[in-house]
């Protein structure tokens, strides 16, 4: 007997409809992987009338954030900068900057922190290190972690124990017009 090919497989099909692409996560689970096997895609929510809006081709709507958010700066740990620094509504540093820093509110320093140049600034907290000229109009807080050496002029000073301030140090002149701060004794501080 001669081998006949079977009539059907010489025959063109018909196109097969396409459906939806199958997920990856279902693919790799139908391939047998054992990573995705009982794993389920989760399907993406949209926001409430994000549909609507991108059936009538809008874009979706980005929250903005808030103004002081928008200029703010962080120089994180193990990043250095150098150079000038404007218009920045706060300014934390965990990393390494070398900068003169103009038209800013406010600056925080944290133990890892390390910031050499020139500030004019409202208020400040240090916890890290700061070196150079530092004037702070308002409030000036150097935490037990911290040190400041340098020309400081400041309006209000408040330094926690173990805190360091080294260097030519004035209160601003109209520094009287701010409320004295209180005293606090902290516990171990008395003594008779």
């Amino acid at each position: 007997m001669a081998d006949t090919p079977d009539p059907g497989l010489l025959k063109p099909s018909a196109p097969r409809p396409m459906g939806p692409p199958t997920p990856p996560m279902k693919a790799a689970a139908a391939a047998g992987s054992p990573a995705a096997a009982g794993a389920t895609p989760t399907p993406l929510t949209p926001r409430p009338g994000e549909a609507t809006r991108r059936a009538e081709g809008h874009a979706p709507i980005i929250p903005t954030p808030k103004r002081d958010e928008m200029r703010r700066l962080i120089v994180g740990r193990e990043i250095s900068l150098t150079g000038e620094i404007t218009s920045c509504e706060r300014l934390v540093v965990e990393g390494t900057v070398e900068a003169n820093l103009s038209n800013c509110r406010e600056i925080e320093i944290a133990e890892a922190g390390l910031m050499k140049g020139t500030a004019a600034i409202e208020e400040a907290e240090i916890r890290g290190r700061y070196e150079g000229s530092l004037t702070v109009r308002k409030r000036l807080l150097i935490r037990g972690t911290g040190k400041v050496t340098g020309t400081v002029r400041y309006g209000q000073l408040e330094v926690e124990l173990g805190g360091q301030l080294a260097g030519d140090i004035q209160a601003q002149p109209g520094a009287e017009e701010h409320p004295a701060p209180r005293v606090v004794n902290m516990p171990g501080d008395f003594k008779p």
